[in-house]
């Protein structure tokens, strides 16, 4: 019986997210955010995407950072060329996607310490002081993987990339610091207006290539906020930080929304208790809604989701059963919904550390294989 009120749930919520005149997507991209195993082993992880049937691998291009492409100033910034930027191992990876016909996500992310203000900390999550060298990479970036780009004049060309991320989690002062400012005696929201800058600048240096085809996404929102300027870790929650991007003039091609559940009880039906400052998978219709009267009909990417076992998080996780199980229901929902082009399952392996990492994968960090590999495997076959 609970078997069937599960799926029962499952198929109401999709119905509920579909618009009543529309079909379903039939073009899903299903996809793994890994970037340890994309890049630490692919010897290990490709064949894995492989019998998975994985179509699409999201990785960061790090822009800063300790490993990012530009670590010294380029001098011709539009020049993916220039001696100051590294590419190998970016180069590696969009080479082995291509040999095993495995479509690349790039999250532009972290800010070199040339490319911040004076007076901010030297942090990679701190905003450019100049959008333009933010917009110089990006055009660098889809100019090197255009499909059109040769690193050697007498070898071939790099394999294209068209789906491209502004960012990661804006929202989250772990990546975009700050949230608030205090002036005029209250706190007030600004990152909502900072990021819509990096989204442009990387929305508009992409397309300045003059490629066709390429996508770029912005948002890319974590899931929940505080709305408090006042908070130890002041953050913002998707919906109002939708509506500031709006505000501030943000252009995108496709909303990037991560949808994590919020506690070990919430399947991916469930709407979240907090639903004033949380946009998970049970209530996305909200931010769909709302996406839809600021912007129209824009398509929606899930590039980033997963349940976490317990084993080993005995606080955050939910059995293996029940992950393989949630697996299942999130990807029925996702292809059940016409705006929907992709979701995205965080890591294929778990990372060893807990507390601060994540065990989300499909095989545990000591490698035992788990249910859920199976359930991804079917959905895929």
């Amino acid at each position: 019986m609970r078997k069937r009120l599960a799926l029962l749930a499952a198929v109401v919520l999709a119905c509920a997210l579909a618009a009543p005149s529309a079909q379903p997507s039939r073009g899903l991209i299903v996809g793994i955010f890994d970037e340890q195993s994309s890049l630490g082993r692919p010897d290990w992880a490709f064949p894995q995407y492989n019998s998975l049937g994985v179509e699409a691998l999201r990785v960061n291009l790090y822009w800063g950072g300790p490993g990012g492409v530009a670590k010294r100033k380029p001098a011709n910034a539009v020049n993916p060329a220039d001696p100051a930027y590294d590419w190998a191992t970016y180069d590696a990876f969009v080479k082995r996607a291509a040999e095993n016909r495995k479509k690349v996500v790039f999250s532009i992310l972290w800010t070199p310490t040339w490319a911040i203000a004076p007076r901010e900390k030297k942090k990679a999550n701190r905003a450019p002081a100049r959008m333009k060298d933010l917009q110089n990479f990006a055009f660098a970036a889809a100019k090197r993987y255009s499909g059109s780009f040769r690193p050697d004049p007498d070898g071939p060309a790099l394999p294209p990339v068209r789906f491209w991320l502004a960012w990661n989690e804006p929202n989250n002062p772990v990546f975009l610091f700050p949230q608030f400012r205090y002036s005029g005696g209250r706190y007030r929201p600004v990152s909502p207006a900072v990021y819509a800058k990096m989204c442009n600048a990387i929305w508009t240096g992409v397309h300045l290539t003059g490629l066709h085809g390429e996508k770029v996404a912005c948002g890319v929102t974590a899931p929940r906020g505080n709305n408090s300027g006042a908070q130890p870790r002041s953050s913002l929650s998707p919906i109002p930080f939708l509506r500031g991007m709006k505000k501030a003039g943000a252009r995108f091609d496709a909303y990037a929304h991560h949808p994590y559940y919020g506690h070990p009880r919430e399947t991916p039906t469930t709407p979240p208790k907090l639903r004033g400052t949380a946009i998970t998978l049970g209530n996305l219709n909200v931010l769909i809604k709302e996406l839809t009267r600021l912007y129209g009909p824009k398509r929606v990417w899930l590039t980033e989701y997963g349940y976490q076992t317990n084993p080993p998080d005995r606080s955050f996780g939910v059995s293996f059963v029940n992950q393989a199980r949630y697996l299942t229901q999130a990807f029925a929902i996702a292809r059940s919904h016409p705006r929907i082009d992709m979701l995205v399952w965080f890591l294929v392996k778990d990372e060893a550390r807990i507390g601060n990492g994540w065990q989300s994968g499909l095989y545990t960090a000591s490698g035992r294989r788990k249910p859920a590999w199976t359930a991804f495997r079917r959905m895929r076959k």
